[in-house]
């Protein structure tokens, strides 16, 4: 058997490299090399040399901006975007063939001589076999005369623009082997002295179709349906679709949401975002730690995302980070110490401590320690990106090296529609084929200026010799013209923000466009969502859409319907809720919003609580703050000596010890604002705390005083107080089923039980008038709780006194007037909420309106719908309303 003869073909471009391999395969073509410009050039130059890769470039950029002297780049090689910008205009040097050494001395610029340094910088630091792009061409050129036996005859594929970098290569090669340039019409071929052929296709004579669509969201989802419209009729193979932009940038994360649901195989040319894969969540959340802290919520996703991936945390039991507080104020490396410390998961303990402490330790010096960190926390690809993007930036730039980095896509780019830079497609066209982005922003892009040598330092006509726009204009005509079966030319009527974009100037004057509506009816759906959408009687028989088109429906009427709050009579999960021992919270909103009592206690509802850390505490957490101390400092002073024979000095010791205890254990448990503001919030409490027990100097000796006092619980949380009574015995509201529980903020009780007294405290601002308030309409119940409580728990007392005190500066008292009325207009106003809900009824409310109401966000925003309703709701509320005026 002979041995084939060797040939050469020089392609530009991910997209076509692949394309041209797989051809030649498919065809059998043994002997044929498939190189790139730089390729060629490594080929001849011989042994191990290669031409030097943004991987290598990077690091070393990076290393001589840190080491060498410079002028007028000293005040920014430190900066995070230094290292790219210097790559970008080496680059543009390189290519356009321009020894920066002797331009500088011509010129005379600093920063032309800062550039020249950092290139000699780059080059006495190149690792073995790698070589600037100059210096493997000029090697290249010397070998030039084993091109016959290395190369064989050579063809360059319609490559569209050829950098003057490599331009002396291919005359030279032109003269010792046979070179012929297979190039598209719209090709600089001036200075090439070679045979030219044509590379188009038919598609000159094409006639493509106009349309513009609603902004790139539509144009991604006209697109997809185009693409499976081709593929499901036969027309196309998936292989024979590109959709293409000059840059990708705004469609990309549309095609990564929308293209799974079409069931197309997609390829993308350009590299997946990194960030979209797991890999590079990972490398994100340790992005986010090292860069922010050590927070509570940033740490367990950086812990559930690399733990079952060979670290350390695989360890742990799964599930572990349940024994955690969500939003526990975990900022320092000493606050996850002590949280850790002793940590029980499922009734055992956990060494969380000596498995986590030591990777927190590492994170905890943060940007610093990023090679560290990723040796504790990633493997395998994840690693990898790491490291490639610590090599394209400082590690205090990690994110934005995250953000531009790309993988290569999982796909091949032989059996899929391709989704490419333009002129990824141009080197390598399809018959089909759909342009995006079409407007006059994005195509022909603009050219803006370089940041190292703007035009004002040395002209751009000297470094860049193929400017951006022309480059865009030069690739739609290469398109225009290589399209052999259908195009399609798309663009978008407004921005992803909304801003109105005018057509791109290359699109052809008088043409005809059609203006495709968001919500039109494709004549080819996308995917089943699509679908639906395309046939409404398809969708109705959907039970998700047909209950939201039943709900837009009722939306528009005046009486109440299904999604107003009204359903089935004695419903289950209602009457379940109902059954409930109801706290004081819940009794509330019963009361006082109906539906709001629905969705949370009977379908499970909840708002979603702040993550980060809070600059201040809610009024809720503030009154559980004070009320905690309250109930530390009581339960200090008893049994001794006593909170009524305590001197004013001890309470006060006893106040700042609960504080104290307090201010440690808190941040461990929940949320709470910065060190300072933290300390200013306890002290703040504890001046209410020492405020409510130094109100009652003059209680008798024989009074036994308890704070936080449960009632109608299944048994006391701790076991271990002496209570006044049997916390589990059940309370009942007289005249109905509906049982309750809650704490006592304070009592006091007389050593013989002939007298109680039961203390409301409330932190926040006194409202008008207090002193004939009684329930409040429903919004102050717990005084008149705390009193129905000591009825049915302590018959024998005689004597009940319910009082409200307000800590706000100065604190005051305000008893209730009739214990027993008060009582019995509760239990009226129960009765009848209860009723209502039974009957299958749940009204808004007044604590709709509310502010302090977290379910607001589940009501409609529009004031007309209320205007609507309104007259419904005031029918249906009835004998409530009279409830909801009261006192």
């Amino acid at each position: 058997m002979g041995v084939p003869s060797r040939s050469t073909v020089v392609i530009e471009g991910p997209l076509a490299f692949h394309m041209r391999r797989l051809a030649a395969a498919r065809a059998g073509q043994c002997g044929l090399q498939i190189f790139t410009l730089p390729m060629l050039a490594a080929r001849l130059a011989g042994g191990f040399a290669h031409p030097i890769t943004a991987e290598i470039l990077e690091p070393l950029i990076q290393s001589a901006l840190k080491d060498e002297a410079f002028g007028e780049l000293d005040h920014v090689r430190r900066l995070p975007g230094t290292t790219r910008a210097v790559a970008r205009s080496l680059r543009k040097a390189w290519d356009a063939d321009v020894d920066l050494s002797e331009v500088a001395k011509r010129e005379g610029t600093p920063r032309l001589f800062d550039l020249a340094r950092i290139e000699q910088g780059v080059r006495r630091r190149l690792p073995a076999a790698a070589m600037l792009p100059r210096d493997i061409r000029n090697i290249a050129l010397e070998h030039a005369v084993r091109a016959p036996m290395l190369l064989g005859p050579v063809t360059l594929e319609r490559l569209a623009w050829v950098a003057p970098l490599w331009r002396p290569l291919i005359d030279r090669l032109a003269s010792v082997v046979p070179m012929s340039w297979e190039a598209p019409a719209a090709a600089d071929t001036s200075w090439f002295h070679g045979p030219v052929m044509s590379a188009d296709a038919r598609g000159a004579s094409l006639t493509p179709e106009f349309v513009s669509c609603a902004d790139p969201h539509h144009e991604v989802v006209e697109s997809l349906r185009w693409a499976r419209a081709l593929v499901s009729s036969g027309r196309a193979t998936p292989s024979e679709i590109a959709l293409a932009a000059a840059g990708t940038e705004e469609w990309d994360e549309h095609i990564l949401a929308l293209a799974p649901q079409a069931g197309l195989r997609l390829h993308f040319s350009h590299g997946v975002p990194a960030l979209s894969t797991r890999d590079g969540q990972r490398c994100a959340g340790l992005a986010d730690v090292l860069l922010r802290g050590l927070g509570e919520s940033r740490v367990r996703r950086l812990v559930a995302l690399c733990t079952d991936t060979g670290t350390a945390l695989d360890q742990l039991p799964s599930g572990w980070l349940g024994a955690l507080p969500r939003g526990a104020t975990l900022h320092s490396l000493a606050d996850w110490q002590r949280a850790l410390k002793g940590l029980m998961w499922q009734g055992e303990p956990i060494a969380a401590e000596a498995i986590l402490a030591p990777l927190l330790g590492v994170l905890a010096k943060g940007p610093i320690a990023a090679g560290e960190a990723a040796g504790s926390f990633l493997r395998g690809r994840a690693r990898e990106i790491w490291d490639t993007a610590t090599r394209a930036g400082p590690p205090h730039a990690i994110e934005l090296s995250l953000q531009n980095m790309r993988l290569p896509a999982e796909t091949d780019a032989g059996d899929s529609v391709v989704w490419a830079p333009a002129a990824h497609v141009a080197a390598a066209p399809r018959p089909w084929l759909r342009l995006l982005g079409l407007t006059s922003r994005a195509w022909p892009r603009r050219m803006s200026a370089d940041p190292i040598l703007p035009d004002h330092i040395v002209s751009a006509d000297l470094f860049d010799r193929d400017p951006m726009p022309e480059r865009d204009r030069r690739t739609f005509a290469v398109l225009l013209g290589s399209a052999g079966t259908g195009i399609v030319l798309s663009r978008s009527r407004r921005s992803a923000h909304g801003h109105r974009l005018g057509p791109s100037a290359l699109l052809a004057p008088g043409r005809v466009e059609c203006a495709l509506s968001r919500a039109r009816i494709p004549e080819h759906a996308f995917s089943e969502s699509d679908r639906l959408m395309a046939r409404p009687a398809d969708a109705l028989g959907t039970s998700r859409i047909r209950s939201a088109t039943q709900g837009w429906r009722d939306w528009h009427r005046t009486s109440l319907t299904a999604h107003d709050g009204q359903f089935g009579a004695d419903h289950s999960v209602v009457r379940q809720a109902l059954a409930r021992t109801q706290s004081a919270t819940s009794l509330r909103l019963l009361l006082r919003g109906p539906l709001g009592f629905v969705w949370r206690y009977a379908l499970g509802w909840r708002a979603p609580e702040e993550t980060e850390q809070p600059l201040t505490i809610s009024s809720e957490d503030f009154g559980k703050l004070v009320h905690e101390m309250l109930r530390r400092a009581v339960d200090a002073l008893e049994p001794g000596p006593g909170f009524a024979a305590a001197s004013a000095g001890e309470i006060e010791a006893a106040v700042m010890a609960a504080a104290a205890t307090v201010r440690e254990r808190w941040p461990l448990e929940r949320a709470v604002p910065p060190c300072v503001l933290w300390v200013n919030t306890v002290a703040h409490g504890a001046k209410m705390a020492m405020a409510a027990l130094s109100l009652d100097a003059a209680t008798q000796g024989d009074t036994k005083s308890w704070t936080e006092v449960p009632f109608g619980h299944s048994a006391d949380e701790d076991g271990v107080r002496d209570l006044p009574w049997d916390p589990a015995v059940p309370v009942i509201i007289p005249g109905t089923e509906i049982r309750i529980q809650g704490t006592i903020d304070r009592l006091d009780l007389r050593s013989t039980q002939s007298a109680v007294r039961v203390t409301d405290y409330k932190t926040g601002q006194r409202p008008r008038q207090p002193e004939g308030l009684v329930i409040g309409g429903g919004a102050e119940l717990q005084r008149s709780l705390y009193g129905l409580a000591c009825q049915q728990l302590l018959p024998n007392c005689e004597r009940i006194f319910a009082r409200l005190v307000y800590l706000t500066d100065p604190p005051k008292a305000y008893p209730i007037g009739d214990l027993n009325a008060a009582l019995g207009q509760i239990s009226e106003f129960v009765e009848l909420a209860c009723a209502m809900l039974t009957r299958g009824m749940a009204l808004p409310g007044r604590e709709a309106e509310t502010e302090a109401n977290d379910l607001r966000l589940a009501m409609p925003a529009s004031p007309a719908y209320w205007r609507r309703k309104g007259p419904a709701f005031a029918r249906a509320a009835d004998r409530l309303s009279f409830f909801w005026d009261a006192r």
